[in-house]
C-alpha cells in the first residue's frame, strides 16, 4: 500500500494549458502588419537604390534612350465627331447675327521692302547657325594597297547629328555608307574638335547608323557649345512649309540652305516597311547629306539622297523623321531591327472593294534568300494577321515586327489567291537582321 501511494504521481494526468485565441489573433495581425510595412520598405529602398545597384553591379549597362512617338494634330477621331455634331443656330441667334454691325474694312498692311526681306532670310540663318551646334562631320578612314603593293589612306565624309546624350555618351545619327569597313571614325563638332567615335548599330535597310562618343573623351569647353537636337513632329509637314537644310547639302561642311517642302505625298516602298519622302526646291548635290529643320529648329527630316528619284537628284530629299524614330530608338539602345524581306502595301477599302481583295499587307516582292521566302510566302499574299494581331495597314505590320527579337518565330496569316477565291494559310517565320 505504502508503494502503491508512493508512486500515485504517475497515475496522474496532465492537462494541456487553453488556447488563448486572442493572445493568437493579436501575433498574426501583428506579423502580417510587419510584413506589409517590410514590403512598403522594400519597394521604396529598392525604387530609390535601383540606379546605384544596376550602376554597380552593372558598370557597363548604358542608359535608354526614349523617342517619344508622333501623331497628326488635330485629327482625331473624338475631334472629327465632335466637329460633325455641333448644333444648329436657333432663330433667335439668327436674328442676332443678322442685327450685328457691318466689320469695319481690311486694314492695309504695309508693303514688304527688299531690307524685310533682307531680315527674314537672316532670321532663318541665325536658326540654322544654332542648329549647326549639333550638327558634326563623321570621317571613315580606310587603309587599303594599291595595284603596285603601296598602302594608302581613303576617306569618306559625311554629315551626322547628335540625337541623344544619356551621360555617358553622345550619339551620333549618320549614313553607314561612309563609315562601311572603316577601320577608324572620327566625330568632328563645329568648333573644329575631333575626337574617336565608334558604331554602335546600324538598319541595313535604311542605311542609317548610330554612332557612339564617350564624353570622357570631349572636353568641357566642346561639351557646352554643342547641343542634342529635337527630332520635331514631320507628320504635319505641310506643301510650301519653309525648309532649312543643315550640315552639307552641298557638300561642304556645315553650309545651311533655305528654301520650301514642295511636296509631302512621296513614299518609297523598302524592306519591310514604306518611308514619305519630301522634296524641297533646294538646290543641293547628289552626295549631299544632313538634315532639314524647321523654323523652330526641330529636326523633321533626314537628307538621303539615295532616295531621291531622277527628276529630284538636283534638289534635296529627305525622310520623314516621325517614320524613323522607332529605329532610332532601337539602334541608340544598340538593339538590332527585325527583318523579314517583304516589300509591302496597304489594301485600303477602296482596293478592297473594288478589285475584291482582303484588307491587310499585300505583298509586293519577296525577297531572295529573306526568311519570309523561307517560310513560303509568296507575292500576291495578303497578312492579315501576325502573331495573333490583325493587321490592316503596312504600318500596322511594322509595329509589330519592331516588336519581336532577332531569333524568335512569328506565326503570319495570309489570305492566298486561288482557282476558287483566297485561301487562308499559316506560315511560321523566323525573325532575322539584315546586316
Amino acid at each position: 500500500m505504502q508503494d502503491k501511494d508512493k508512486f500515485s504521481f504517475i497515475n496522474e494526468q496532465i492537462k494541456e494549458k487553453p488556447v488563448n485565441k486572442r493572445k493568437l489573433l493579436i501575433q498574426a495581425g501583428f506579423i502580417i502588419v510587419m510584413a506589409a510595412v517590410f514590403g512598403l520598405v522594400s519597394s521604396f529602398v529598392s525604387a530609390c537604390f535601383r540606379p546605384v545597384f544596376e550602376g554597380f553591379f552593372s558598370p557597363d549597362r548604358d542608359p535608354l534612350v526614349s523617342i517619344p512617338r508622333d501623331d497628326v494634330e488635330g485629327e482625331t477621331e473624338a475631334g472629327t465627331e465632335a466637329a460633325t455634331e455641333l448644333p444648329e443656330p436657333s432663330e433667335a441667334e439668327t436674328e442676332t447675327a443678322a442685327e450685328l454691325p457691318e466689320p469695319p474694312a481690311p486694314v492695309e498692311l504695309p508693303e514688304f521692302e527688299i531690307a524685310d526681306f533682307q531680315e527674314l532670310q537672316n532670321k532663318l540663318y541665325a536658326v540654322g547657325k544654332e542648329a549647326s551646334r549639333f550638327v558634326v562631320t563623321v570621317t571613315g578612314v580606310k587603309s587599303d594597297t594599291d595595284w603596285f603593293n603601296n598602302p594608302y589612306e581613303s576617306r569618306g565624309q559625311a554629315s551626322g547629328i547628335i540625337i541623344a546624350d544619356n551621360g555617358k555618351e553622345l550619339l551620333i545619327l549618320t549614313e553607314r555608307k561612309v563609315i562601311a569597313d572603316a577601320q577608324e571614325i572620327y566625330v568632328t563638332f563645329f568648333n573644329e574638335a575631333s575626337v574617336a567615335a565608334s558604331m554602335k548599330k546600324y538598319d541595313g535597310n535604311t542605311g542609317i547608323a548610330v554612332l557612339s562618343v564617350p564624353r570622357t573623351d570631349i572636353d568641357e569647353e566642346t561639351m557646352s557649345r554643342i547641343s542634342v537636337a529635337v527630332l520635331g513632329n514631320s507628320l504635319v509637314a505641310t506643301q510650301g512649309m519653309i525648309a532649312i537644310a543643315v550640315g552639307s547639302p552641298l557638300g561642304t561642311n556645315y553650309s545651311i540652305l533655305t528654301g520650301n517642302i514642295t511636296s509631302t505625298t512621296n513614299s518609297i516602298s523598302t524592306v519591310d516597311t514604306n518611308y514619305t519622302v519630301f522634296t524641297t526646291d533646294i538646290v543641293g548635290s547628289s552626295n549631299g547629306s544632313g538634315a532639314i529643320i524647321d523654323v523652330r529648329g526641330e529636326v523633321i527630316g533626314l537628307v538621303m539622297q539615295d532616295y531621291s528619284s531622277r527628276g529630284d537628284q538636283n534638289t534635296l530629299t529627305a525622310i520623314s523623321i516621325s517614320e524613323l524614330k522607332a529605329i532610332i530608338e532601337m539602334l541608340s539602345n544598340n538593339q538590332d531591327i527585325p527583318y523579314l524581306g517583304l516589300e509591302l502595301s496597304t489594301v485600303t477599302n477602296d482596293i478592297a472593294k473594288g478589285y475584291d481583295i482582303p484588307k491587310g499587307a499585300y505583298i509586293k516582292e519577296v525577297l531572295m534568300d529573306s526568311p519570309a521566302m523561307a517560310a513560303g510566302l509568296q507575292s500576291g499574299d495578303v497578312i492579315t494577321s501576325m502573331g495573333g494581331e490583325i493587321i490592316y495597314t503596312v504600318d500596322g505590320y511594322e509595329t509589330k515586327l519592331l516588336s519581336l527579337l532577332p531569333g524568335s518565330e512569328v506565326e503570319i496569316v495570309v489570305q492566298r489567291q486561288g482557282t476558287e477565291g483566297y485561301t487562308e494559310i499559316t506560315c511560321a517565320v523566323e525573325v532575322s537582321v539584315l546586316w
